[in-house]
């Protein structure tokens, strides 16, 4: 009798820890299945907020009264909406170096301003425009045609085209992520421009276009338009209050009360587009929603 009662009490007791067990691994799945659509749940509201950002950006660019019109010239714009800090940057495309128009001149004087050595600045140059001009013709500085990739081990050649994408610079022999990640702020192939639009640019780009980029944005982003004043002028360059060009570029970052942050980046064209309900052509589109 005392055998069988201790085997019983036994069995009991294994029992409740088999119970026990169970409980503790389905509470701690429905805890973790609770994280993930806490987590999920979170993530679509910042990005959702983020993508606010850029829609009110759009309305705010082309505002009527100039006290309430967001300058697309880079300045940090800052908005809550809902449970949501939002920042968005607005610049112009005209404000950028178009990589398919820019001179050797230009485009050396970018590479310089963003750290990049002389020498080196000046063959990199070249070999942006080996890659898009159509001659199999070498730039005097130093560039890149078709033996030069060759013999640099790559399955191709110089383009012989215009860039699609500021992005196709990594493509271009010479050139490192590195360098790209300095100038993929200041490049365009959408302007169409020969030179910048100074209302707009950035400090490498003015100083590129042979100004002093540090202090012009300074006094460019002291200005408060609700003063009523005038924005400053650029000595021997275009007025600061050149009309925009309706092709920007947008940055939006919204962070919820809890930590969780979402980002969007955007280039968008005023005007019809082919998606219903949506008055701008988005031409570039990159959502990422890094852990807070």
């Amino acid at each position: 009798m005392k055998r069988s009662r201790g085997a019983a009490l036994l069995l009991v007791l294994w029992l409740m820890v088999l119970l026990i067990a169970l409980v503790g691994a389905f509470s701690l799945a429905a805890r973790t299945e609770g994280l993930q659509g806490h987590a999920l749940v979170d993530g679509v509201q910042a990005d959702q907020a983020a993508r606010a950002g850029l829609e009110y950006a759009m309305t705010r660019v082309a505002a009527p009264d100039p006290r309430r019109q967001w300058r697309p010239d880079g300045r940090p714009y800052r908005w809550s909406f809902a449970d949501a800090d939002i920042e968005v940057r607005i610049v112009d495309e005209d404000g950028k170096v178009d990589l398919n128009h820019a001179d050797a001149t230009l485009l050396t004087g970018l590479m310089v301003a963003v750290g990049i050595e002389r020498p080196r600045a000046e063959k990199l140059a070249g070999a942006i425009i080996d890659w898009r001009d159509p001659d199999p013709m070498t730039q005097p500085s130093g560039g890149a045609e078709d033996g030069d990739y060759s013999g640099a081990g790559r399955s191709y050649g110089a383009k012989d085209a215009d860039f699609e994408s500021p992005a196709e610079l990594l493509q271009v022999l010479g050139f490192t992520g590195d360098d790209y990640a300095r100038l993929a702020p200041y490049l365009t192939v959408f302007s169409g421009r020969v030179r910048p639009e100074a209302a707009y640019a950035g400090a490498p780009v003015l100083t590129a276009m042979g100004m002093d980029g540090a202090a012009l944005v300074a006094r460019r982003e002291a200005w408060d338009p609700t003063r009523g004043q005038p924005l400053p002028g650029v000595p021997g360059g275009e007025s600061l209050q050149a009309f925009g060009s309706g092709t920007y570029s947008i940055e939006s970052r919204a962070r919820l009360r809890g930590g969780r942050v979402a980002t969007l980046g955007a280039v968008v064209r005023t005007g019809g587009s082919a998606i219903p309900g949506m008055a701008y052509t988005p031409l570039r589109w990159e959502e990422g929603m890094p852990s807070p």
